[in-house]
């Protein structure tokens, strides 16, 4: 009975009454369905697309303004590593200015106090000469205000020279 069954209906079968309303009803269901189904998802698919390359446009733009801002920074910091060595040497070559005027300065001023201290020995010692000579001058006019009222002998008149040698080397 069952290879009956299959020998009575065939497996496939094209009824031609039927085949011209199937194509003509998914013609109108194609129709309606790229109609109300198609056109909007592909519009939205499109919409999605046009979002998706702005971001990308956008994404691109803000990595070239970073890298153009990451390349002034990196001249702005040379700049300023320059500027501050500079800086640095301007204020070394000052200060090794000022430390050589005031070593100078130091040195001028320990001439000059040499120079006074010498000049003032030099009078002092000129000072201490005159009052020698002075002395010297007092002890002679007592020497020979002693002879002229004595008369002398070769002991006195040796005495006298002693006396006179101790008296100039008191002085």
């Amino acid at each position: 009975m069952v290879g009956m069954f299959l020998a009575e209906t065939p497996f496939f079968s094209i009824d031609y009454e039927t085949i011209i309303p199937v194509l003509c009803n998914t013609l109108i269901l194609f129709l309606v369905l790229k109609h109300f189904l198609f056109k909007p998802v592909n519009r939205v698919l499109d919409s999605r697309k046009q979002e998706v390359e702005e971001v990308y446009a956008n994404a691109h733009e803000a990595e070239d303004n970073a890298k153009k801002l990451e390349a002034e920074y990196s001249e702005k910091i040379a700049g300023v590593k320059e500027e501050s060595q500079m800086i640095l040497k301007t204020a070394t070559d000052k200060a090794n200015s000022k430390s050589d005027e005031i070593i100078s300065n130091a040195k001028n001023q320990a001439k000059s106090i040499i120079s006074r201290a010498n000049e003032e020995i030099e009078t002092e010692k000129k000072r201490a000469v005159n009052e020698i000579k002075t002395e010297i001058t007092g002890i002679v006019f007592d020497v020979a205000e002693r002879v002229v009222n004595k008369n002398i002998s070769s002991d006195d008149n040796e005495r006298f020279i002693e006396e006179f040698i101790d008296n100039v080397g008191e002085l």
